[in-house]
């Protein structure tokens, strides 16, 4: 079997079923293919709708929301596909998103991991690679500092990236996050509950010597955060916090961590300060 597709979804019914759809209308051959969705214990009609729509569905319904990276472990570990796709419910392959992705990387024995083109229902593109996290750009986006300075996340940001040729990067988006199911210790770290755990995996893949590639040979369209607009911006806000930390722990020293717990102290009073002003920011972390 040459691709294993992972789709963990939470209360996004109608978006899974449009996903579903295009995965099935895909030119990849159907026997060459398998999908799973693992549900975190969604209260809309999406196991319904799996059941009974798309019975060759590989369901797994939890009885709570594990979080991304349980949640996508728990597909892993029966996934039998020699490519391994971590998909995001609120996005839509095109027809030869997957067989032009998959002769990409047959061609590219180099790149472990890689991402596509990503799009938005207009057409634009998605700007998602990413530098790994320094302590500098991530005090900025702790205290808020991108709201009146949006320039100073450019190099995190790669704002000078060209999403139009092949390259390899540090991070990639984990909503489109394609794996060869021969890498080493394929597991998500379970100790995020959401946020960080795709650029924790870089980070592993990039100290083992791998490589992680964006090549714009397919594109998808994503519909961004679905799910995540159900959530509270105060809830929001404690995830990033909380996977922030541990990555930092994780893979900095001591001392980052500590400067940055203390100044989450500051960044939720600036958070308080500026909702109390409903100020406006286009700035993107």
């Amino acid at each position: 079997m040459k691709l294993s597709i992972i789709i963990v979804s939470w209360n996004v019914a109608g978006k899974l079923k449009g996903n579903l759809k295009a995965i099935y209308s895909s030119d990849l051959d159907k026997s060459d293919f398998e999908v799973f969705v693992v549900d975190n214990n969604s209260h809309d009609n999406t196991i319904d709708i799996v059941k009974k729509e798309f019975p060759q569905v590989k369901l797994i319904a939890n009885s709570e929301n594990l979080g991304f990276a349980k949640a996508n472990n728990q597909a892993i570990k029966q996934a039998k596909g020699e490519y391994i796709l971590l998909l995001n419910p609120d996005t839509r392959v095109k027809e030869n998103t997957f067989t032009n992705l998959l002769k990409w990387m047959d061609e590219n024995p180099q790149a472990r991991v890689a991402g596509c083109k990503l799009i938005n229902e207009t057409g634009e593109i998605i700007k998602y690679v990413r530098c790994f996290p320094k302590i500098w750009d991530q005090l900025a986006i702790v205290l808020k500092l991108p709201h009146i300075f949006p320039g100073i996340l450019n190099k995190y940001l790669r704002n000078d990236f060209d999403y139009e040729k092949s390259a390899k990067v540090d991070s990639i988006r984990g909503g489109f996050f394609l794996v060869r199911n021969n890498t080493p210790q394929l597991k998500l770290d379970e100790r995020y509950f959401l946020w960080f755990e795709e650029v924790d995996f870089c980070r592993q893949i990039k100290n083992a010597g791998e490589e992680v590639w964006y090549t714009p040979v397919a594109e998808c369209v994503d519909y961004v955060g679905q799910s995540f607009k159900q959530v509270s911006i105060a809830k929001k806000q404690k995830y990033f916090r909380d996977s922030q930390l541990k990555y930092f722990k994780k893979w900095h020293p001591a001392w980052q961590c500590y400067l940055l717990k203390i100044t989450w102290v500051f960044g939720m009073f600036v958070s308080f300060v500026l909702g109390k002003m409903n100020f406006k920011s286009r700035a993107k972390t």
